[in-house]
């Protein structure tokens, strides 16, 4: 896959189509996307989890509301921390415990010190699990028609009222996108 064709950093948007409750009005940051297949996180679905309470010593770095979100149905038992650095630094610039995916968005190694990263993180965001897809599957997906594909904006990561996101990202769309926002949670009540 070129770099040109890679979903990488993108944001997949769940069509109000989409049936698999994992994802109902999901919006997913693309961390990885390549012929192996495709890993991201869901953005907008907090759990009553304080991060202090799984890992301790990052909850003061972990932007608001300052809980652990499902970042998907695979390997809940697994943590990811995706940060914000102000300016997207990469290579020597980036600070250790850092990986940039996309932009100013990066990856945290959850196993440096809290302490070595705090000064270069402008947001943080932990997440248990990953949506993942295997090698052709999301590329299936959104023939169907399951997935809008948008631009990320590094304040996707932190949003501070992540049950509106998919609204918001939906409203900022220069197309007939932005009127799907206004598609009701329950099209029969309509």
């Amino acid at each position: 896959m070129t770099e040109v064709s890679s979903l990488t950093g993108r944001l997949l948007v769940a069509t109000p189509a989409l049936a698999d409750p994992n994802f109902d009005r999901a919006v997913v940051l693309l961390l990885d996307h390549d012929e192996e297949g495709s890993l991201g996180v869901v953005l907008n679905r907090p759990t009553p989890v304080d991060v202090g309470d799984i890992l301790e010593g990052w909850e003061d770095l972990a932007v608001e509301p300052g809980v652990v979100f499902q970042g998907g149905p695979v390997s809940l038992d697994s943590a990811l921390g995706v940060a914000v650095v102000p300016g997207g630094v990469s290579g020597e610039a980036a600070p250790l415990g850092w990986r940039r995916v996309h932009g100013a968005i990066g990856l945290v190694d959850l196993e440096a010190p809290p302490e070595l990263l705090a000064s270069a993180l402008g947001s943080l965001r932990i997440f248990a699990g990953y949506a993942g897809w295997g090698p052709g599957q999301l590329e299936d997906e959104l023939v169907d028609g399951a997935w809008y594909v948008v631009e990320s904006e590094p304040g996707d990561v932190s949003c501070p009222s992540p049950e509106r996101l998919w609204r918001e990202v939906l409203r900022r769309q220069r197309s007939e996108l932005a009127m799907v926002a206004t598609y009701p949670d329950d099209p029969s009540l309509n």
